[in-house]
């Protein structure tokens, strides 16, 4: 006979399980429509004037700092990398600040998910409070982080050499070069290159995100269904009114700091907090601090110093309790939060719904964009956007915050983060072309069958084979291919910079 203590906790394992797996069911057909929604809004919204405009914190450069943010949809890494790269570049540091908030916060996966999750109350807190918590960042970056802080930080990321040289391009983002958005919509959806290119950033994105939606999930499975009330009640203060409200929109961000899953991977853990006590505000809060989490805190005190970083943290932390705050006042005064404290999936059972059609039709979906990505070479697309090695995140080339050269081949990368732990470790990341997903062991077996090897294109740094290369070029004795005539052209225009790009070395620079 099997001990009850053992049999107990596989019970409750087995539920936790069970609870995962219908939340993950219930939001399957929102995940496919939010991440293909968000990888045509990416490949397909042109960004090219972006630095230009955001050279204050006015009211109309924030605008479009969160416009930007909104249609450059990325997890929390690679939108702060991208902040940190429009910083480096000349924008302005609360408006790229502001473009790091709304390309996690104000996206249309995100809100999605908390839709199917928490219901339409939550969808619309998502919108009521997050450009709230961009009007304070806005107004209050102004006296929180002070210019000569901001400066410094500044230098710090550009270095004396290239400050003196009058340099605001980080390495690996070519100020010239292919620009997607400036095609007709007509001719971008008849173009099966373009919707290739979309596709490829839907893929790229769920891989990228993969672990913090397992983490998610997984978590809030177990908590909704292992974690009493009275644990919750502890946490949470409840009947005194006010003060209930305010702790419980302090708590939240701190959750989000010590749970270590950003983006999309808080909405489940949001409606388990919510199914636990937690007040309507400090969910709104708790949704917003995944900026605050401590692996990207630690990162801001690399870009910036700890300083800035400090003043940042506390700046964000303060915004996402008043954010969460106001936006709690609010709906209270309107009666509009939510009187059942259930996750929208909680204690589900299988059952032929609305649920289970859309989840059919989505898996359709799920399995086109799969194709379209996976065929892009065959259907023409993929010009100028490479996948990081590491992540899996797809990156246009000319925007890469970060580049590297292992092996004569170019490497670009979503994040600083990224880019450290391939440098730690090349040759495993390198094991797998970074731009097909191909073994690079098959490759070299086909070389040695064959005795012919691909070139690498030095302006996109897609494979090229010699034979079959659209454009030629022949640069101090050196032979250069080119997948297409446009990355000729670009090495004309410059052609010291990318045939610097292309030099062996044997170790990641």
């Amino acid at each position: 006979m099997i001990d009850a203590a053992i049999v107990s906790p596989l019970v409750e394992v087995g539920r936790g399980l069970k609870e995962t797996a219908y939340m993950f069911w219930e939001t399957l057909w929102a995940l496919v429509l939010g991440f293909s929604l968000s990888g045509f809004v990416q490949a397909f919204v042109p960004r090219s004037r972006m630095l230009a405009k955001l050279g204050n914190h006015r009211p109309a450069a924030v605008g479009r700092a969160a416009f930007y943010g909104v249609v450059s949809s990325s997890c929390s890494y690679a939108a702060s990398a991208m902040a940190k790269s429009l910083f480096a570049k000349g924008a302005d540091f609360v408006a790229a600040m502001v473009f790091m908030i709304a390309s996690t916060n104000l996206v249309v996966e995100l809100g999605i998910v908390i839709l199917v999750l928490l219901g339409w109350q939550f969808l619309v807190a998502e919108f009521v409070g997050g450009p709230l918590m961009i009007v304070l960042i806005a107004f209050a970056g102004s006296f929180v982080l002070s210019e000569p802080l901001v400066e410094a930080a500044r230098r710090r990321l550009l270095g004396p050499e290239r400050e003196a040289a009058g340099q605001n391009s980080p390495p690996g983002v070519p100020a010239e070069g292919h620009e997607p958005g400036t095609t007709a919509w007509s001719a971008i959806l008849r173009s099966p290159a373009a919707l290739s290119d979309a596709a490829s950033y839907a893929v790229a994105d769920v891989t990228m995100l993969r672990r913090e939606l397992a983490i998610g999930f997984a978590a809030a499975g177990f908590l909704a269904v292992l974690v009493p009330t009275a644990a919750w009640n502890v946490l949470f203060v409840h009947g005194h009114g006010i003060w209930t409200v305010l702790e419980n929109a302090l708590v939240g961000p701190l959750i989000a700091m010590a749970s270590f899953v950003c983006s999309i991977g808080n909405v489940p853990l949001a409606a388990a907090l919510w199914s636990g006590g937690i007040s309507f505000g400090g969910v709104v809060s708790f949704i917003f601090a995944d900026l605050v989490a401590m692996p990207l805190i630690l990162i801001y005190r690399k870009y910036y110093g700890l300083r800035l970083t400090m003043r940042l943290a506390g700046l964000l932390y303060a915004a996402m309790v008043v954010a969460g705050l106001v936006t709690e006042g609010i709906f209270g005064l309107l009666g509009a939060i939510p009187s059942a404290r259930t996750i929208h999936v909680t204690s589900a059972r299988f059952a032929w719904n609305y649920t289970t059609d859309l989840d059919i039709v989505f898996c359709g979906v799920a399995v086109a964009v799969w194709w379209l990505a996976r065929n892009r070479e065959r259907l023409g697309g993929g010009h100028g956007y490479v996948i990081d090695p590491v992540c899996g995140m797809q990156v246009r080339t000319r925007e890469a915050p970060e580049r590297v050269t292992f092996r004569s081949k170019p490497y670009w990368f979503c994040s600083d983060r990224c880019r450290e732990r391939f440098v730690e470790n090349p040759a495993r990341y390198a094991a797998t072309d970074h731009r097909h997903g191909k073994p690079q062991y098959f490759r070299e077996v086909a070389v040695s069958l064959t005795g012919r090897t691909n070139a690498v294109d030095p302006v996109c740094g897609m494979a090229v084979d010699p034979e079959s290369a659209a454009a030629h070029r022949v640069f101090g004795g050196v032979d250069y291919w080119f997948c297409n005539p446009g990355c000729a052209t670009a090495f004309d225009g410059d052609t010291t910079r990318y045939a610097a790009t292309s030099v062996p070395d044997e170790r990641p620079c």
